[in-house]
């Protein structure tokens, strides 16, 4: 009997007891399990969980609180081969925390803080014999601290120690690291690097980028295929001369460094991707002049910081420093500080695919010296000094394959007239900022001047982007296009450009056409079925053009206009079409908003800025159109509640008016009496 009056307790904390297992035993359940993979990220674990299968292959503990990876944590999961604790609160690694984890493969330890128990955890790594990636980024590790974990970590292929406390790194860093394929060391504190990648004979791609070295000189890692060394104070790149094998590096990145020189590149390379925007490169063979230079140096001397001697004298413009380029494919100089190119320099790459020259001091182009390969393809030259372009015939003929030409933000203003005519796989130019002229159509077939002030697009038939934003431009000549299928026009930035009908035979191609601030009151964009995206806006007009109801607009921009609303069976037409379209800068009416309730009811157009779109009231108040309420607008079939407030407000003004005249009389009248009566009363004198 007393055991059945305890059992309505004992059921009472039941519950608490059973919250309270799951709690200190995390059970299977808590993870998903995907084949023999188990997700147990973003949990709070404090522990590894005990209840998975047997044959977990796979487990991921990312994201809980885990401090300490105990000795016996693992013990269930012999067969696996990825375990991942990033971001943890992991302090160390029991020493025997991997004594049954021979097929450990793969452990990620990113962002955790490892620099507290790195001699013990040492110890655990050092009894994972197959360990082939290992990820100790953003750990807090320091030069010594980084080299006690590795030791020993013969198979090791890929090391991540991004984010960390690295300053300097030597022949011992990684000594140990013999099979060592990949090593990330961006995002450290490095400014010096001495010998350290000699014991690693198979490593290929190197990330060095975001560090603090000074210079790279001395390379001679011959089996490197990527080096990023990109966001470092970098001045030197100096390949070592003696070296006659062939390099295997493919892509060198040395963005945003401080380069004064194009890098000395091994003698015989394979080198195809080559990155340097961003530095303050420059070619001094101009040096050599006396007359231009008379106090000008001819020589310099490459200093051996190791043994304090200069045992190095070279000239300046001595082309064999710039090494092998034969096989470079891509060349990337943008914001450097070029002005000229060496005699012959572009001419030795014979792959040249891609030259960015974009922010740079050219003030000409000539295209028949230079010899570019008949490989190029892209073309960018934009924002530097030119103002002449030169070619004849054959050169044209050799830049068959040219797609992308970008001469813009330049002071152009002679150019071969038929430049753009003559380059057969021609698809986009950029012209924009230049001050250039369109050829007069029935004129331009009596051109036979190489060097001309106008251009000529008539028959440029592969061209489908054109690009002439701000040229100055005041007419384009009707059929100026003819004979060409663009799909993409921009006229922005162009104040009065009157175009006539040169526009009409784009009709059945164009899909992208811009007019901004181009001082437009109106146009008729009907013929334009194609159009997909059309770009209006700090015109004049004051009334939506009606024929982009029937056009297929994707993208409409008609900000900074004169527009006090858009008609409701518009906004209707084209909300099922529209996804984005910008609005502000506009007068628009408030009592006219129809089209903004048309335009947020279809939820698949976005209004660009849309808090900033504003309207104004009946007595030209702004408002934010998002928050206007229509309270004080003339609805359709009755009459405006303003009107009603404004009647009573004056009725009561009258009201108040009179009432204050009847009161001031009526004590004029009251205080006359007792006033008469005390001054008019006879005296005695």
């Amino acid at each position: 009997m007393p055991v059945h009056r305890r059992t309505p307790i004992l059921l009472c904390f039941f519950p608490v007891w059973r919250i309270l297992t799951v709690l200190s035993h995390p059970q299977h359940h808590q993870c998903q399990m995907i084949q023999r993979t188990a997700l147990c990220n973003n949990f709070r674990l404090s522990s590894v969980p005990s209840g998975l299968p047997d044959n977990t292959e796979e487990l991921q503990l990312n994201y809980n609180h885990i401090q300490t990876l105990q000795d016996d944590s693992l013990l269930r999961y012999p067969t696996l081969g990825t375990l991942s604790l990033a971001r943890n609160s992991l302090e160390k690694l029991q020493s025997n925390t991997f004594q049954a984890s021979k097929l450990l493969g793969s452990l990620n330890l990113a962002d955790n803080n490892l620099h507290i128990g790195y001699q013990e955890s040492s110890k655990a790594l050092k009894k994972l014999p197959g360990l082939r990636v290992l990820d100790l980024s953003e750990n807090k590790l320091d030069d010594g601290m980084a080299s006690v974990l590795l030791q020993n970590l013969t198979s090791l292929e890929y090391l991540n120690l991004s984010g960390n406390l690295l300053l300097r790194l030597d022949e011992s860093s990684f000594s140990d690291l013999h099979q060592l394929k990949e090593l990330d060391l961006q995002r450290n504190m490095l400014f010096e690097i001495d010998n350290a990648f000699d014991g690693n004979p198979k490593l290929q791609r190197l990330n060095l980028a975001f560090n603090y070295l000074p210079c790279l000189i001395d390379f001679h890692m011959i089996q490197l295929v990527v080096l990023n060394a990109s966001h470092n104070v970098i001045e030197w790149f100096i390949t070592r001369e003696d070296i006659n094998v062939t390099f295997h590096l493919e892509t060198l990145d040395l963005t945003n460094n401080k380069l004064l020189f194009f890098p000395f590149l091994p003698v015989q390379s394979r080198l195809r991707n080559l990155y340097l925007s961003h530095n303050s490169v420059r070619f001094y063979e101009r040096l050599e002049d006396s007359a231009t230079f008379p106090n000008g140096t001819t020589e310099v001397q490459f200093y051996n910081l190791r043994n304090n001697t200069s045992n190095v004298t070279v000239r300046l413009w001595d082309d064999s420093l710039h090494g092998d380029v034969s096989a470079v494919e891509i060349l990337d100089l943008m914001a450097n500080q070029v002005d000229y190119f060496p005699k012959g320099f572009l001419g030795k790459m014979l792959a040249l695919s891609r030259l960015r020259m974009r922010t740079n001091c050219l003030e000409a182009l000539n295209l028949t010296l230079e010899q570019f390969a008949s490989s190029l393809y892209e073309l960018d030259v934009s924002n530097n000094r030119l103002h002449q372009i030169a070619a004849d015939e054959d050169s044209l003929t050799a830049l068959g394959n040219l797609t992308f030409l970008n001469l813009s933000l330049n002071d152009l203003q002679w150019f071969p007239s038929r430049l753009f005519s003559s380059l057969p796989s021609l698809r986009s130019v950029d012209l924009s900022f230049n001050s250039i002229n369109v050829c007069q159509t029935q004129k331009a077939d009596a051109f036979t001047d190489t060097i001309s002030e106008c251009v000529i697009w008539k028959n440029a038939a592969s061209l489908r982007q054109l690009y002439l934003k701000g040229c100055k431009l005041e007419r384009i000549p009707p059929f100026a296009f003819t004979g060409m299928s663009l799909t993409h026009l921009e006229l922005s930035d162009n104040p009065g450009l009157f175009v006539e009908h040169s526009l009409q035979s784009l009709s059945g191609t164009l899909q992208h056409l811009g007019l901004g601030n181009t001082q437009i009151q109106s146009s008729d964009f009907s013929s334009f079925k194609r159009l997909k995206s059309l770009n209006i806006s700090r015109n004049l007009l004051t009334h939506f053009p009606t024929s982009l109801s029937n056009l297929d607009l994707r993208l409409l921009d008609v900000r900074e206009n004169r527009l006090w609303t858009i008609p409701s069976d518009q906004a209707r037409a084209l909300a099922p079409k529209l996804q984005t379209i910008f609005l502000t800068g506009n007068p628009f009416n408030c009592c006219q908003t129809e089209w903004y309730r048309t335009f947020v009811t279809a939820k698949t157009v976005n209004m660009f800025e849309q808090s900033d779109i504003m309207c104004e009231d009946l007595i030209q108040a702004t408002h934010q159109l998002q928050n206007f309420h229509s309270f004080m607008c003339r609805e359709e079939d009755a009459e405006s509640i303003f009107w009603y407030i404004m009647l009573c407000v004056s009725i009561g003004l009258s009201l108040v008016s009179i009432s204050t005249i009847s009161v001031l009389m009526l004590r004029h009248k009251i205080f006359q009496k007792p006033i008469k009566k005390k001054c008019l009363k006879p005296t005695s004198y």
